[in-house]
């Protein structure tokens, strides 16, 4: 029996759907799509190729680490359900002051 012959049949015609086509890891072309657009984690999908499941993890390892930031919270363009758009671009945040709110007045 030849290899060909011993490979599952659902293995066979496989195609890259879900796949990142180029050879830079997923993180990385995740985030640099990121540097570059505001989305959802379902448009990022759609755009790179990178799974759901996989865009998921790794929107959670940038926010922790600080180099992700959720934008907005509006419809998504792709599911039309209320989704967050997030950047890795802090050029897209919304700039707003900073108030420092004063808890205990010390008048004399």
């Amino acid at each position: 029996m030849d290899a060909k012959e011993k490979t599952p049949a659902g293995k066979q015609g496989a195609t890259n759907k879900g796949k990142c086509t180029d050879n830079k890891p997923q993180i990385q072309a995740f985030n640099e799509y990121l540097s570059n657009h505001i989305a959802t984690a379902s448009m990022v999908a759609e755009a790179t190729g990178i799974y759901q499941k996989n865009i998921t993890r790794y929107k959670r390892m940038l926010e922790k680490s600080g180099q992700l930031w959720e934008v907005c919270k509006a419809k998504c363009k792709k599911t039309g359900f209320n989704a967050n758009y997030i950047t890795t671009n802090p050029d897209y945040l919304q700039q707003q002051p900073v108030t420092q709110l004063n808890l205990f007045s010390y008048e004399k």
